[in-house]
């Protein structure tokens, strides 16, 4: 690992075409981001020196100042998703703190923040476009909360913080990463995984095979065994809904509810300074409290604007919860359980109850749902409503694993307008759980072209396994028209300034529209039956399966609300009201919250807040509330299609280009609501999520 690079073949300073994914290697990166480093600083200086208050004399070089940094930084920070090494984090967090203080010494450039507020009231300022405006005007905002407004002691200890914060945060998710890596269950008596489906026996003996304390001479079966059971939440999921033994579901729940919460790997300690320096820094910016500088940069207007939607929701759910409960106990003590419920049960006595009520479960489905027939179904409705046309590309893109593909898309008069990659499965031993889109390339004026958007869709669908295709589970399918959406906002931009292109600029609590909009096509017949085909038959998902399927789409929507609302209501009540120094844990606002947000007590055990990184190593710190608040715009918007008629072919695609042309193309270049509005006709109504969800 001491090779030392040559500049010329660093893959990490190439400046055009795709990144050099195949090629790049943890001892490119800090070569790369030094010499770019001190090129950055230079330009910066010299945009600094001739700080203009005009489009081009400021904004314009600041613009190309990050161009390098998309493509040298950026494929480091997707790699460490998708393709962690000790070698890469080793590297990447060497050159990390470099990085976070360059990036603030951006936003906290006095003559650039200067010229900008300048522009801000000059005469030229209504020359400006749209995109322009709302792009000065967010930095002026992103620079004061990037403290432009400190000096002295107070601006060094903002910086202070900072850099902390971004320590505390990977070290967080990696704590995560590794304790989900360290447990396993290994099962070797056949009479355990009886109710297991095959994909289950598959998976887990696949994963008894790749893990590297098996027994050397020992290779496992599905049908024989050893079954290794991790945390990772492909096996998990299911082992918790399919597991017959109490005994291992406990202690398989048990693990999974304190992970990174002991040992060398806790992350107790960590949430307090992380929720400390949070609020300190909140206080440097003349805040009262970090949920205020979250709010900030959001669509919803103040933490009450929240907390009422959360509340309108919760008490449209809390009784169809506690029905909940009492259905899965009445059930379960017909079929001669005698203990109450308790969490580790819930999953389990909960799939059997679906079962029974709906008639057929995931693993019926699984054969209808290969990847690549979802896929030929997701490209064929984004043809139909938005026009465009998805092709795959199969040379010249260089890839970081062999399972990863890449597509293009070409507008309606047959030019490529932008591209992505599908990295569909999971790899447990070096990507990170979960499902994201991220994007790769953004949409830009690059030597005088339009460079075209590039996204990286990436899902932890179930692999092929042996000769079968990979056999998506329905959620695994509603998952990736989810990320796709959030892809389409990123590639369908029509706005050239980068800062406003795409997701960017976008209010952190509509970036969700596009994405939770797309999973309602799911439900959506023709669109599904399009795609459900046997994977050995070619048979059509027959119409009975598909109707349970929608009928079962509102079973327990009253615990899963509540349990949304549940994180949304800690994360918010963690960064405004909570004192990490007072007499309170974090845990007793967790029990406190969830005794109007859930169905069962919540265990004196549970650290489940050990292992929340959307709010403590990712964007949602004080805005996981976006979920829901997105999700109202996301319901509101597919009533549209709903009210032009859904089986209307020509009315369809109109509304589908009225959305395209304003949700998705125009992206960050004008606030949310106003675009909305113009495609809706009026402002958003939580009405349509009751409905769909089956709570009025």
């Amino acid at each position: 690992m001491n090779q030392q690079p040559n500049f010329e073949d660093n893959p990490l300073l190439v400046s055009d075409g795709f990144p050099r994914f195949d090629r790049i290697e943890p001892f490119h990166i800090q070569p790369a981001i030094q010499s770019l480093l001190e090129q950055s600083k230079a330009d910066l200086k010299k945009i600094e020196a001739q700080a203009e208050p005009s489009w081009e004399g400021l904004m314009q070089p600041l613009e190309e100042l990050n161009h390098p940094w998309e493509r040298s930084w950026g494929p480091v920070g997707h790699l460490l998703g998708v393709k962690n090494t000790p070698e890469l984090r080793e590297a990447y967090e060497s050159v990390l703190p470099e990085i976070v203080a360059f990036s603030l010494s951006v936003k906290q450039s006095k003559p650039i923040y200067e010229a900008m507020k300048s522009l801000r009231t000059s005469s030229t300022w209504n020359e400006l476009n749209n995109a322009q405006q709302r792009i000065i005007d967010k930095s002026l905002l992103s620079a004061e909360l990037a403290g432009i407004g400190l000096a002295g002691d107070q601006l060094v200890r903002f910086n202070e913080i900072a850099t902390e914060l971004s320590r505390l945060a990977t070290q967080f998710s990696n704590n995560v990463l590794d304790a989900t890596k360290a447990f396993s269950l290994i099962i070797t008596n056949a009479k355990d995984t009886e109710g297991f489906p095959d994909s289950l026996k598959q998976l887990t003996a696949q994963s008894y095979n790749s893990w590297d304390q098996k027994e050397a001479e020992t290779e496992a079966t599905p049908e024989a065994g050893p079954w290794r059971i991790s945390l990772d939440f492909p096996c998990f999921g299911p082992f918790m809904q399919h597991c017959r033994n109490r005994a291992l579901r406990e202690n398989v729940y048990r693990a999974y509810i304190t992970r990174a919460s002991e040992g060398e790997l806790d992350n107790t300690p960590l949430i307090p300074q992380i929720l400390k320096l949070r609020q300190e820094k909140a206080k440097l910016l003349g805040y009262a409290n970090f949920a205020e500088v979250s709010l900030a940069e959001k669509m919803a207007p103040s933490i009450e604007a929240v907390l009422e939607m959360e509340e309108r929701l919760r008490t449209a759910s809390y009784e169809a919860g506690q029905q909940d409960l009492k259905d899965l106990q009445t059930f379960a003590a017909e079929q001669g359980e005698t203990e109450p419920i308790i969490q580790w049960d819930f999953a389990f006595w909960s799939e059997r109850l679906r079962e029974k009520r709906f008639n057929y479960t995931d693993e019926e489905l699984r054969p209808y749902f290969s990847l690549e027939k979802v896929l030929d179904g997701l490209f064929q409705l984004v043809n139909r409503i938005f026009g465009i046309t998805v092709s795959p590309v199969t040379e010249g893109v260089p890839v970081w694993n062999e399972d990863v593909r890449y597509f293009s898309i070409a507008n309606e008069e047959g030019e490529t307008v932008a591209g992505f990659y599908l990295d569909p499965y999971a790899r447990p031993e070096d990507k990170r759980g979960g499902a994201w889109m991220d994007d790769c390339l953004g949409r830009k004026i690059v030597s005088g072209n339009v460079q075209i958007p590039v996204a990286h869709l990436v899902c932890n669908s179930t692999p092929p396994v042996g000769t079968s295709p990979s056999l998506m589970t329905f959620r695994e399918v509603e998952t990736l028209f989810h990320e796709f959406g959030h892809g389409l906002q990123h590639m369908l931009t029509t706005i050239n300034e980068a800062d406003a292109a795409g997701i960017n600029g976008v209010e952190w609590d509509a970036v969700e529209l596009a994405s939770q909009f797309m999973e309602n096509w799911c439900y959506h017949k023709p669109t599904l039956l399009g795609m459900a085909k046997h994977y050995q038959t070619g048979e059509t998902l027959p119409d009975d399966l598909f109707e349970k399927i929608v009928a079962a789409r509102n079973y327990q929507a009253g615990t899963q609300m509540l349990r949304q609302i549940q994180f949304g209501v800690v994360d918010l009540k963690l960064h405004s009201e909570f004192d990490p120094d007072g007499p309170q844990s974090i845990f007793d606002v967790q029990r406190e919250v969830s005794q109007t947000t859930s169905v069962l007590p919540m265990l004196p055990e549970d650290r489940f807040l050990c292992s929340f990184q959307h709010i403590f190593a990712g964007g949602y710190s004080a805005g996981y509330f976006s979920y829901k608040w997105a999700e109202v715009l996301s319901a509101d918007a597919f009533s549209a299609f709903e009210e032009a008629g859904l089986d209307d072919e020509r009315t369809v695609a109109e509304t589908g280009r009225r959305f395209r042309d304003t949700i998705l193309a125009q992206g960050g270049s004008r606030h949310p609501m106003e675009l909305f509005k113009e495609f809706r006709g009026r402002e958003p109504s939580p009405e349509p999520l009751l409905r769909h969800t089956g709570l009025i």
